[in-house]
């Protein structure tokens, strides 16, 4: 049985007000941490880099930098959920043990003109974010 659980933005939103050891892992680039937005109090943690987009082969080290153990609440976000599931599936092999993946992201998927955040996302919901 899988750790991971799949949460709706607002869902996120009331795990981590709810839990005060909870920590947010944005694993977006810095880019799009910094200049796109990102959640207030989220820790950016990026799962992969262009050009080539592989994985960062110190991410689960890089994550456990941010967490007082494998117990603690860990909720993934990026642009739409996918790269943040793949972090999940990731951390879990590691053994954390309380993983949440926003399946919207930050931005959402596309509508129908190619653009994000009208049809999902933190943002979209309106939940507290910002940019650098």
């Amino acid at each position: 049985m899988s750790n991971i659980k799949k949460v709706s933005p607002l869902e996120a939103y009331k795990v981590l007000q709810n839990d005060a050891q909870a920590v947010l892992i944005d694993t977006r680039t810095d880019v799009e941490f910094y200049f796109v937005g990102h959640p207030i109090g989220a820790v950016n943690v990026p799962l992969k880099s262009p050009p080539t987009w592989d994985v960062f082969a110190n991410f689960v080290e890089q994550v456990e930098k941010n967490l007082p153990s494998k117990s603690t609440p860990v909720v993934l976000m990026c642009r739409s959920g996918v790269r943040s599931m793949e972090a999940a599936k990731l951390l879990e092999e590691a053994g954390y043990q309380s993983l949440y993946n926003v399946e919207e992201g930050f931005e959402g998927d596309k509508d129908g003109h190619n653009h994000r955040g009208t049809l999902g996302g933190w943002r979209f919901h309106k939940l507290p974010w910002q940019q650098s």
